[in-house]
Parts: structure tokens; C-alpha cells; sequence
């Protein structure tokens, strides 16, 4: 069954990683999606591989954003749905951590998602509803020790943020957020590998970006129709215990 069937989504962070997955397992359940990501050739590979509508935007320009979400709209006809997956990660903890390091990764992680729902709230209201999914990550719930101290303030805002904005655009838009756990991606391979990540999780194991796409996938569709300002945590147990 095409879960999707006449949707019009768009994704940041469509080129790689969770968005990228997200974008290829949206295709296939019948949905109209624009990729945004920051590199224009990636963008560029992403659409020419999947077929998908594809933009090049700085998240943490409003003026970039509010022009590549105008452009996906107008692409598809329109705008149902949103997913936030930009992000970029930071490992440094309190006395590595510069001021313009932590001033970049809110940038792109907190102030990006902001601006992008900001940007879409229009064409999903003239939509007449739709749907918000933002990436915010497990160390947003719970942070495992003296690292990450940029990465773990942008997602923990994530997840704030995403409550209060629920509420805002209920009851027409639904708005939730996904909390990962170390997922591999060309992004965090590196990081999972050399820090034993996995030894943390129930299941022993990172998880893969079709896996979040899935969850995504979930709450972007009519299956979470009475699924608002929730925190989905799909992390392999590692919050859990």
C-alpha cells in the first residue's frame, strides 16, 4: 500500500544519511519529494538517482531557506508534509568546544529546523494540514557523558522546541520529533566505531538510516493521525536502560 499516495514532501538534509533513506523509502510509498541539502552537486546527484525534486539551501540563512522551500512548493504543486534532517555533529566537549563551533552547530541543528518549519507553516496551512517530523538524537534525552557538549544543547533544543510549535500549528499541522540512536551514516561511521557506541544499546548494534526512515515514515503518514508533539526515541534500547 502506498502510505504516502499524493503527498507533497519536503526533506532537509535530503542528500545524504537519514534524509537521503527517507527521501528513497517516501518515493516508493508514493509521495512527490524535494530534497534541500547545503551542496548543490549533491543535490544534484540525489535528484538525478531518485528522481525526486532537488534544492540547494543554507539552512542557517533565512533568505536561502525561505527561496528553497518557495522553489520545492511550487515544484510539487504544494506542501504536505516537512521533515527535518540537516544536522551536523560536533564531538568536543565543554573546554574543546569553541564559541564559534557551538555557535554553528545550533546554527544548523536548532536554527535550521526553525527556519524551515517557519518557512513551510504556510504552504501546509493553504495545504489545509499536514505534517512536521524533526531529527533531534537520544543524547537530546539523555546525554552519556563530558562530550558533545554543542551537539547535545542543539538536539535537546530540538526536542523542546518541537512541543511548543505542536501546539502552535495544532490541530491542522502535527508536529513530532525522532530521537535517534547512533545511526550509521557517513556522518557518525567514525565516531560509532572508534568510541564502541554500540556496547550502550540493548541491541547491541547502531542502527541503519532505513530504520529511521521507517519511523519517520510512521509519523508522516495517516497511521499517526492522533500522534502530536511526541518523542519518538528508536535508539536500540540505549535510553531505555
Amino acid at each position: 500500500m502506498a502510505r504516502l499516495q499524493g503527498r507533497r514532501i519536503l526533506i532537509t538534509g535530503g542528500a545524504s544519511g537519514i534524509g537521503r533513506a527517507t527521501a528513497e523509502l517516501f518515493l516508493r510509498e508514493g509521495a512527490s519529494v524535494a530534497v534541500l541539502d547545503v551542496s548543490p552537486e549533491a543535490v544534484a546527484a540525489t535528484a538525478r538517482a531518485t528522481g525526486c525534486k532537488g534544492v540547494a539551501a543554507d539552512v542557517t540563512i533565512p533568505a536561502s531557506v525561505s527561496s528553497a522551500v518557495a522553489e520545492a512548493a511550487a515544484a510539487m504543486g504544494g506542501l504536505d508534509g516537512l521533515v527535518n534532517a540537516a544536522g551536523i555533529f560536533s564531538a568536543t566537549g565543554l573546554d574543546d568546544t569553541t564559541p564559534a563551533e557551538f555557535a554553528r552547530v545550533l546554527a544548523v541543528n536548532l536554527t535550521g529546523t526553525f527556519l524551515a518549519i517557519q518557512a513551510s507553516a504556510p504552504f501546509l496551512r493553504k495545504a489545509g494540514g499536514g505534517t512536521v517530523v524533526n531529527i533531534a538524537s537520544g543524547v537530546g534525552l539523555l546525554p552519556t557523558g563530558p562530550s558533545s557538549t554543542a551537539y547535545v544543547a542543539s538536539k535537546g533544543g530540538v526536542i523542546a522546541m518541537t512541543k511548543a510549535i505542536a501546539m502552535e500549528l495544532a490541530p491542522t499541522i502535527r508536529v513530532n520529533v525522532v530521537c535517534p540512536g547512533a545511526v550509521e551514516t557517513p556522518m557518525t561511521a567514525g565516531f560509532i566505531r572508534d568510541n564502541g557506541v554500540a556496547a550502550r544499546y540493548a541491541l547491541r548494534r547502531p542502527g541503519q538510516p532505513g530504520e529511521l526512515a521507517s519511523a519517520i515514515l510512521f509519523l508522516t503518514s495517516d497511521e499517526s493521525s492522533f500522534v502530536a508533539g511526541t518523542t519518538l526515541a528508536v535508539d536500540g534500547g540505549r535510553t531505555f536502560h
